[in-house]
Order: C-alpha cells, then sequence, then structure tokens
C-alpha cells in the first residue's frame, strides 16, 4: 500500500478550470485513463491516477499541473470537481492535522506513487506513449498564454474563405486575423483559442475553443502581425446527430470587419526544426492541415529567398473525398522538387477505400530511410482515429527494415522528432 494511503492523505491531481481551454490533450495523454470530463469541465479520478505526469508536458496553457495536499476520506469527488469554477485553496495545516494527515504523511503525499511495472509483452500497443512532448532541438522559442483565457485581445477578420470544394455540411474555411498594432508572436504548430460570444445553456459564457494556425510565423500575409485558421464547420456530432457547432459555425459566418476574443497562443513541443537539411514528414486528415500547411509555407518562403536549402518534405493528406480535401487547388501548385504529396481519399464512389497509413506501407522503402536518418522529423495531426494506425504503421515500416522500433520510437519521442496531435 502506497505509504501516504496509508497515511490516510493524497496528493490530488486536480486541473484549473478557469485556465483550461478543454482542448482535450490531457484525456487523450493519460495512459490510465483517469481524465474525464462534461460540458463544464475536465477532471482526474483520484482513486485511478497514479502520478505519472503524462499529461503535464502536453498541456498547452498549464491548467493540469495543480495539486491539493487532502486526507483520503475528503478527496475531492469527480462529481464536486465537475461543478468547480476555480480551483479551492489548498487546506490549512490545522484541518490536516485534525484529520490525522501528519506532517511526515503530507510530505509523503508530495511524491507521486510509483506507476505498477508491466510484464514485457503484456502491454496493448499504445500509440500515445511515443508521442514526444519537446520540441526539436532546432526550434525557435515559442511565446505562449500571452492572454490567457481571463484576458483575452481582439482581432479583427481580415479574410474567409471556403477553401473546400464540398457543400455545406462539410465545408471548411480559411480564416484570416490581424492584431493591429498589439504584438502576437506565433510559430508554426502552435494554437489560438477563439471565445464564441454569448452563453452556453447554463448561462456562462462560453469557453475558448482551440484552433492550429495555418500560416507562417511571419504571418499569414508576410510582414504583416496577423494569422490564419482552418476551421470546419461542425454540423453532426461523433454520432451523426445533427448538431450545430458553436464556435465554428460562429467562426466561419465571420465577416470581414468583424472582431473576435483571442486567447493564446498556445504549445511548446509540436514546433519545426530551424536547422538546415532537416526532413519533415507531414501526416494528417481534414483540419489537421492546418500546422502542416504553416510549416511548408514557411519552407517555400525561405526556399524562395534562396538562403535557405531545406531537406525533404513528404505529406500524406486524407479525406473522405476530394471534395472535402482543404487546399486541394494549392496543393497541386507546388512544386514537385519541392514537396512530395500524397494524397489519401476514403469514400470516393467506386474506388476502394484509401487511408494514410495505406499510403505510408506504399512508400515503406522511403520511410524507412527517413526512419535511419537523425534529421528526420515526424508530425501527426487530425481526428483521434488515426493516431493508432499511422504510428502502427512507423512501426511495421521500421521492423521489416531491420530497425528496433522500441528502441527507434524512443529515441524519436525523446529527441522531439514524432509529434502526436490528435483530437
Amino acid at each position: 500500500m502506497d505509504m501516504a494511503v496509508e497515511a490516510g492523505v493524497i496528493k490530488q491531481h486536480l486541473i484549473d478550470p478557469e485556465i483550461c481551454i478543454r482542448c482535450n490533450t490531457c484525456e487523450a495523454t493519460c495512459p490510465v485513463n483517469a481524465i474525464t470530463h462534461d460540458d463544464n469541465n475536465y477532471v482526474v479520478r483520484a482513486d485511478v491516477c497514479n502520478g505519472c505526469m503524462a499529461c503535464i508536458s502536453p498541456c498547452p496553457t498549464g491548467s493540469i499541473d495543480n495539486w491539493r495536499t487532502m486526507p483520503v476520506a475528503r478527496a475531492y469527488t469527480i462529481e464536486e470537481q465537475l461543478t468547480w469554477e476555480a480551483l479551492p485553496p489548498e487546506l490549512a495545516p490545522d484541518v490536516l492535522a485534525a484529520e490525522g494527515a501528519a506532517p511526515s504523511a503530507m510530505d509523503t503525499a508530495l511524491a507521486p506513487a510509483p506507476a505498477a511495472p508491466v510484464e514485457p509483452g503484456t502491454q496493448a500497443f499504445r500509440s500515445a506513449q511515443y508521442g514526444a512532448t519537446v520540441p526539436p532541438w532546432s526550434a525557435a522559442h515559442p511565446y505562449t498564454n500571452l492572454f490567457p483565457p481571463k484576458s483575452p485581445t481582439t482581432a479583427t477578420v481580415v479574410g474567409n474563405f471556403n477553401c473546400t470544394e464540398a457543400g455545406f455540411e462539410s465545408e471548411t474555411h480559411h480564416v484570416v486575423l490581424d492584431f493591429g498594432s498589439m504584438p502576437f508572436p506565433v510559430l508554426e504548430g502552435q494554437s489560438i483559442g477563439i471565445v464564441p460570444p454569448g452563453t452556453d445553456v447554463l448561462g456562462k459564457a462560453h469557453h475558448a475553443r482551440q484552433y492550429s494556425i495555418a500560416s507562417p510565423r511571419n504571418g499569414e500575409r508576410p510582414g504583416y502581425n496577423n494569422l490564419a485558421l482552418t476551421v470546419k464547420r461542425v454540423t453532426t456530432d461523433h454520432d451523426g446527430n445533427a448538431v450545430r457547432g458553436v464556435a465554428s459555425n460562429y467562426v466561419c459566418d465571420l465577416k470581414v470587419g468583424d472582431t473576435v476574443q483571442v486567447v493564446g497562443p498556445f504549445g511548446s513541443s509540436f514546433l519545426m526544426p530551424n536547422h538546415p537539411h532537416s526532413h519533415i514528414v507531414m501526416i494528417c486528415t481534414g483540419t489537421g492541415s492546418a500546422p502542416m500547411r504553416a510549416m511548408t509555407e514557411w519552407r517555400r518562403r525561405l526556399r524562395s529567398s534562396g538562403k535557405f536549402e531545406g531537406g525533404k518534405l513528404l505529406l500524406f493528406f486524407g479525406a473522405r473525398t476530394q471534395q472535402e480535401l482543404p487546399y486541394f487547388g494549392p496543393l497541386q501548385s507546388l512544386p514537385k522538387d519541392f514537396i512530395d504529396i500524397n494524397l489519401a481519399f476514403s469514400r470516393t464512389a467506386g474506388q476502394p477505400r484509401r487511408y494514410v497509413q495505406d499510403l505510408m506501407r506504399e512508400r515503406a522503402a522511403d520511410l524507412a530511410a527517413l526512419l535511419r536518418d537523425g534529421n528526420t522529423h515526424f508530425y501527426v495531426c487530425g481526428l483521434k482515429s488515426m493516431e493508432e494506425g499511422v504510428v502502427m504503421a512507423l512501426r511495421d515500416i521500421a521492423r521489416d527494415s531491420g530497425l528496433e522500433w522500441e528502441q527507434v520510437g524512443a529515441v524519436l519521442q525523446r529527441e522531439g522528432r514524432l509529434h502526436l496531435e490528435t483530437y
């Protein structure tokens, strides 16, 4: 039995509802399923959390890194946490002492309990364990949380157009926001939060919704203080029921001249390498193309300057149909000696379903060579359902080429060269 629990006290892991932007990163990262949520809050199950800290680094806001020393008998329940609008204060020492929580026990509680050992070969494949939580060594320094949820800044819409050929139900918009004279520095791979106006069904102000930035560091229009987003209009839920996404429809319907409330920027690890000759493999679906567009455009601008000779760019991009693929037209105009584009469509009439992992396996020889190259960086962004298939494809390609995947995967994770951002 853990000494802290034996002494009747734990260091309870909590999420700050005032800072959390409900991006789902923590729940997707947690290896023991200790994190859950409702429409109001993300919360941690005290009886499940083992203090492994896997969720700490990926959190874009730091809201996940909060702890309270609590008597076990008084640990905050899930039901309590779901109602919070702010974190409760620490219990006073005399209250803890009255509960029988001695100082020595509290000291022990400050150390998270170690995870139980797992016998080799008994653990199911878990793709998230290979995702890096540190940026590439050559990435530029990111600025984060310049404008927290309680202090958003204002941006003006200077562009909004549909970047797919799909109809209303599947349309995706490219939205350009200008920050005027307010500094808002961003890097490729970062994200921002948009705060929809109005209130929810409970009468509370809407939470910010997170969107990846689709433009490079010097702006959608170079030299201007602006950025672009790729936003798909949400008209159905995961079960196919009709629903109108609050933030996505708000953003897609914005007109030039409208103003929006913005928080962020967020993200300090899903960043592109800056060193010359680095190779970038981009694997995405739908609006997961946003950070890939940003990285590609930054490399294109560097290349056009004649002062930067970058390594290989490979793109594996999936959508249901060509009409639903964002930026299909502009992709066709990129030089083939600049970027190697591979497109997968899963719902083309009369054609077999093809996914990004299928394309990866077809390019196994090229990817195997890149896996052997320490200058290669992999970025995966899109629906959560794609993540496992993509990482398993990398595993199989590595093994088939004579590489030990557990070793390769560990190196990619440790060196910030395999990034997973799925939702």
